[in-house]
């Protein structure tokens, strides 16, 4: 999955519900999210800011739903984790035994641990609380374009479906 592709499962709804919370939480990745879809949409990043925040969230959607807003999706879902949900970030990171810098990882290509170790640390990760965040999470971990992980993309394929906390 892309993380174009993440946009795209997203409702209206989660849309909205994302939006909110990038809003509040991590307002510069939201100015990432409006200058995509002011951009997509050839429209004043004015006007946009304007408009009812239900309707920026589906031109943000729409925007970034886009095969070739793949990188800006990319970018707007890792920083959003890293500003706005970094304890949550570094609890994935390190229940994979992945080496970084709050949050940050140190090799640019890590790599993926064995079966063994996946499974199970995927499963504790799932268990904790907001469910759908962690799915979300889990996603765009493995929609990062420097992540090539078969065992992660199979865990992730078909489980998300996006349903904004």
């Amino acid at each position: 999955m892309r993380s174009n592709e993440i946009f795209a499962r997203m409702g209206p709804e989660a849309a909205l519900a994302f939006l909110t919370e990038i809003h509040e939480q991590a307002p510069g990745v939201e100015q990432i999210a409006l200058s995509a879809a002011s951009g997509a949409f050839r429209l004043r990043p004015v006007f946009l800011r304007r408009q009812p925040r239900k309707r920026q969230a589906e031109w943000m959607r729409q925007a970034l739903s886009r095969p070739t807003a793949a990188p800006v999706a990319e970018e707007v879902l890792a920083e959003y984790f890293l500003s706005g949900r970094k304890p949550l970030l570094v609890e994935l990171l390190d229940a994979l035994g992945i080496p970084h810098d709050d949050g940050t990882l140190r090799d640019p290509k890590p790599a993926c641990p064995a079966a063994a170790e996946l499974e199970p640390a995927l499963a504790k990760f799932r268990a904790g609380a907001e469910p759908e965040l962690r799915e979300l999470l889990l996603a765009a971990f493995a929609a990062q374009s420097a992540i090539d992980w078969p065992g992660l993309d199979a865990q992730v394929a078909g489980v998300l479906g996006i349903t904004f906390p």
